[in-house]
């Protein structure tokens, strides 16, 4: 199996699927054998594995793994029985295997082959193994934690609990004198790990304690502590109580750098010259760091100096130069215990809780180990094999159309297979299912097919000339003039923003090249942004009619809730859009020919490079476009939409005339009476001036709890209430003339005067309709009730 993490695939040959390393599922790769006669187990298969090393595997789990120094044998530590397996790579299957007393915690070989090895066990017994099998074997003090070779004085060195460092010469066959590490400040409680420069066998200890978050260096010559490095708890997320311990150290062939892992889940690389890390990794589990390593393997390797960082449930391969981004990351099946890089290669195998040991190869990381030169080959036909052949017999269904089918009840059987947010159902049964529910399915197939087949045929016709945006809007024409709308008021407000500042910039008197770069600069600032109709992203939006807006749908009248309101006329009907009846207008101008022009507008002008919104364009009809304009087709609508409430209110309102009554009780018109006397029939005639007052204002309750306050203000001062302030004469400003009121702001009524002639119209005021012009809404009265 393989996964492209950033162009980078990693392959599992050995071992269970990883989860970053396979996108498919695990009913769908693993694969039962038919049941054989007789009583032989059921066998199982996963598609697409490689097998590349036979038996690679322990009876309960591994503990370690590493590879000779010549490169020709694995050898591996687990349990249970504790026992200690070889693998000849060279034959890609097992040598043999040895068991011992109690579970391996570390080893070393000693040899450059699997002859010779020293094994730490976790009951404090330290054994020799040869070719022949166990040779010799010891105790320490303390539990070990971590076992190292030094070369060149032939001493094995042992860390354990507690601050010594166990040394068994194997040259003199004896103990030596143990290294005590110190620490002014804490208790060191134990050490954890142990490493040893392969460029100048310098000494390097990962300390344990509530506050020994630290390396210590030696020197084996002299035996003395060379230098301390202290990792920095706050870079850690460590506080000042919590425990921070190194749980893994490796050491670069170069003799200058180091990567550490600590219990937080961290990974911190060191140049011995310096204090600081000059980079920092963080695993993002929170697990204490397994083991760390760097990739090396000279030019052929293209991860080369890259490093490797590992906790218990991921591993991440990634350049020193840029930790925050991963070359490879891969979760295995199983919680790791120890991962070990084949030198000068791109495969890496895993120690592991579970039966099988995984092993997974990275091309991009380096090449394939020359005993598994096949590998390269392998991969390269796994690649061109694609998911749809696996993918070919099933089809993904959702609940809503498994409900439509009516297999709904097939739910937790394993006929349906859960995935995210649906099921994957065998393509027969649903073929089968489809025809049953619905027999007509190809009938309404096909005509579907004839429709757009007749749809597309028909866009040859010989029609009005549209935008380009606009002729290909098909479905959804209400969204698509919204959008128009939107984006010609934004393009307007940028070119009025432009132009503010190129004036702003020529007042200011800058410089000429300065004035000439500003209109340049604004718009690179405010770029205009590509249209939702030209993007190929949102093409089928507009043109597949599957991606039609339901404005009929709860969930849209939800999200617009007055077009939802508008859009019902007297039930359910939906009225067409503005772009529906441009439309019907231009198609019947096209087809028949008894419009007013085909291709010019009423004044007789070429309409082909005019701006003109008419013959099916997305905005509305607009008459201050082109001056004296008439769409014949909004002023049919709205005479017919007139015509239609004139006759649906005839009865309902009757016309209101004002009334008053005299002293005798009888009822007369008054015209300058208010609402509020004519309803409680208080009007009075007022006293003085020859002019008619009303004493006092009427408050009236109206339903529903409002109150209603009429009053008519008098023209002389003789009346019940005061003529305004304003009218009073004032030096410098006329006298009111006789039969002239005088309203605040400087209005008057009841001029009657000959000095100007002026029309009924503007005497009274318009009383018509204006004529040859859109009507502002086509909205019809609605009950109180509705």
């Amino acid at each position: 199996m393989a996964v492209e993490m950033d162009s980078v695939k990693v392959y599992t040959v050995n071992g269970a699927t990883a989860a970053s390393s396979s996108s498919l599922p695990d009913w769908l790769t693993r694969k039962r054998a038919a049941k054989s006669k007789g009583k032989r187990a059921v066998r199982e298969h996963v598609e697409g594995t490689i097998e590349l090393i036979q038996g690679f595997e322990f009876p309960e789990a591994s503990n370690r793994i590493k590879t000779t120094r010549d490169g020709q044998f694995a050898i591996a530590t687990g349990t249970y029985k504790p026992q200690m397996r070889v693998w000849d790579l060279g034959q890609l299957t097992l040598k043999f295997e040895r068991h011992s007393d109690a579970e391996n915690v570390d080893f070393v070989m000693l040899s450059d082959d699997w002859t010779k090895s020293i094994h730490l066990q976790n009951d404090r017994t330290i054994e020799l193994h040869t070719q022949g099998g166990f040779h010799y074997r010891t105790r320490i003090p303390r539990f070990g934690r971590s076992l190292a070779y030094h070369f060149p004085s032939c001493d094995a060195l042992f860390s354990a609990a507690g601050n010594e460092i166990y040394r068994l010469n194997l040259d003199q066959g004896r103990f030596m004198t143990p290294l005590a590490l110190q620490d002014d400040t804490h208790d060191i409680l134990g050490v954890n790990t142990v490493d040893i420069n392969p460029a100048h066998q310098l000494l390097a200890f990962g300390l344990e304690g509530p506050a020994s978050a630290q390396v210590q260096f030696w020197d084996l010559r002299s035996r003395t502590s060379v230098g301390v490095l202290r990792l920095p708890r706050s870079r850690l997320g460590a506080g000042v109580d919590a425990a921070l311990s190194v749980t893994a150290i490796s050491s670069r062939a170069d003799g200058l750098s180091y990567a550490i892992g600590t219990s937080t889940g961290h990974t911190l690389l060191y140049d011995i010259r310096a204090a600081q890390p000059f980079a920092l990794k963080d695993q993002g589990y929170g697990l204490p760091v397994k083991n760390v390593a760097w990739i090396e393997g000279g030019s052929r390797m293209a991860g080369d100096g890259m490093v490797l960082s590992a906790d218990r449930k991921v591993i991440k391969i990634w350049d020193r130069n840029s930790p925050s981004t991963n070359f490879a990351a891969i979760t295995p099946a199983a919680d790791l215990n120890h991962v070990h890089h084949v030198p000068a290669s791109g495969l890496l195998m895993t120690a592991n809780e579970g039966i099988q040991m995984a092993t997974y190869y990275i091309p991009q990381l380096g090449p394939a180990p020359r005993w598994a030169s096949f590998l390269e080959n392998i991969t390269e036909e796994m690649e061109d094999q694609t998911t749809r052949s696996v993918y070919e017999d099933y089809k993904f269904v959702e609940r809503s159309e498994l409900t439509a089918l009516g297999l709904d009840h097939l739910v937790g059987t394993p006929t349906l297979k859960p995935y995210m947010h649906g099921y994957f159902l065998s393509l027969k049964l649903y073929d089968a299912a489809r025809i049953i529910a619905n027999p007509f399915a190809y009938a309404e197939h096909r005509e579907k097919m004839v429709r757009e087949r007749m749809e597309k045929m028909a866009e040859t016709r010989i029609r009005a000339k549209k935008d380009g945006a606009a002729a290909k809007v098909k479905v959804n024409k209400a969204l698509a003039e919204k959008i128009l709308r939107d984006e010609e008021r934004e393009q307007k407000r940028r070119e009025r923003k432009s132009k503010r500042a190129a004036a702003k910039g020529g007042a200011a008197g800058e410089a000429a090249e300065g004035d000439a770069e500003m209109p340049d600069a604004v718009e690179a600032e405010e770029a205009p942004r590509p249209s939702l109709l030209t993007d190929p992203r949102f093409a089928r939006v507009f043109e597949d009619p599957a991606f039609t807006v339901d404005e009929t749908s709860r969930e849209f009248a939800l999200m617009n809730p007055s077009a939802a309101a508008q859009r019902k006329v007297g039930g359910d009907v939906r009225r067409k859009t503005m772009v529906e009846e441009e439309e019907e207008e231009s198609d019947k101008f096209s087809s028949d020919g008894l419009g007013e022009g085909s291709g010019s507008g009423s004044d007789g002008e070429d309409d082909s490079g005019s701006d003109s919104d008419d013959a099916g364009a997305l905005s509305k009809f607009d008459p201050r476009v082109r001056p004296g304009q008439k769409n014949a087709r909004a002023q049919e609508a709205y005479s017919r939409t007139r015509e239609q409430n004139r006759r649906a209110n005839e009865g309902k309102f009757v016309p209101m005339r004002p009334v008053s009554t005299g002293a005798n009780g009888t009822r007369l018109a008054d015209r300058d009476a208010s609402f509020g006397q004519r309803r409680g029939g208080g009007a009075t005639s007022g006293g003085g001036g020859g002019g008619k007052s009303y004493s006092k204002s009427k408050a009236n309750e109206a339903g529903g709890g409002g109150l209603e306050v009429s009053w008519v203000p008098s023209g002389s001062s003789g009346g019940g209430m005061d003529v305004d302030a304003d009218s009073a004469p004032r030096p410098g400003k006329p006298k009111p003339r006789k039969g002239v009121e005088v309203f605040g702001a400087g209005m008057e009524k009841g001029y009657t005067g000959e000095d100007v002639n002026l029309s009924e119209q503007d005497r009274k005021g318009r009383t018509q309709r204006r004529k040859g012009i859109r009507s502002g809404s086509k909205n019809v009265f609605r009950s109180m009730n509705g």
